[in-house]
């Protein structure tokens, strides 16, 4: 739990054309053999490649702090620039399985809503029927789901100030999604809110330095 499938898809849709095509010429014609650098061709114009950093590919991301149940994870960038952080959750099922995963940024715009928020879910959700969220036992709300991906569904949403107070005191929220193949059943999973203050307020003095 990323290329687009439908990027794939077409790739592969062009791959097949081109076998295609080059099976129809083989059969048709004979393809012409490849000439040979003729005899004291300057052959210093040829590419012949540079070695790649393999750290250039690692993951950036590293975990600055932990806060009960919450880490705070934050992306390494250029030395003197601020770097930027999120709450981060993993989500399972009571039999230790992932189900989602969800992270949470503050938002320093000045309008109604003071926090961003990503839920991933499994590609078999049922889409149209939303995701569920509930703090303890208060009111419920509903968010839609934004994308999907080959890593799974997501929805990005928006936290207001009465939101983020919930999951200041709330001892956990219970997210609940409904599985595509199953329509008529529920899929709930427990968010901790066990270090929620701590690492909201962190990530909250780390945008302000960046400011």
């Amino acid at each position: 739990m990323t290329k687009s499938l439908f990027l794939l898809t077409t790739l592969a849709s062009f791959a097949l054309a081109g076998f295609a095509t080059a099976q129809e010429t083989t059969q048709t014609e004979e393809a012409p053999a490849a000439e040979a650098p003729a005899a004291g061709a300057d052959l210093s114009v040829l590419d012949t490649g540079e070695p790649v950093n393999d750290a250039a590919s690692d993951d950036n991301t590293y975990v600055k702090s932990t806060h009960g149940d919450w880490a705070v994870q934050c992306l390494r960038v250029e030395e003197g620039e601020p770097e930027p952080c999120q709450m981060y959750q993993l989500l399972q099922d009571q039999n230790g399985g992932n189900v989602a995963e969800v992270s949470i940024f503050r938002l320093n715009n000045g309008g109604q809503v003071v926090a961003g928020g990503t839920f991933v879910v499994p590609l078999e959700t049922l889409l149209t029927e939303k995701l569920n969220v509930r703090v303890d036992s208060g009111q419920a709300k509903r968010y839609d789901y934004s994308f999907c991906t080959q890593v799974g569904c997501y929805a990005r949403v928006g936290f207001t100030d009465e939101d983020v107070t919930a999951f200041r005191r709330g001892s956990a929220a219970n997210v609940t999604i409904v599985p595509a193949l199953a329509p008529d059943q529920r899929v709930t999973v427990t968010m901790s809110l066990s270090g929620f203050t701590a690492a909201y307020e962190e990530i909250s003095a780390l945008e302000q330095q960046g400011e």
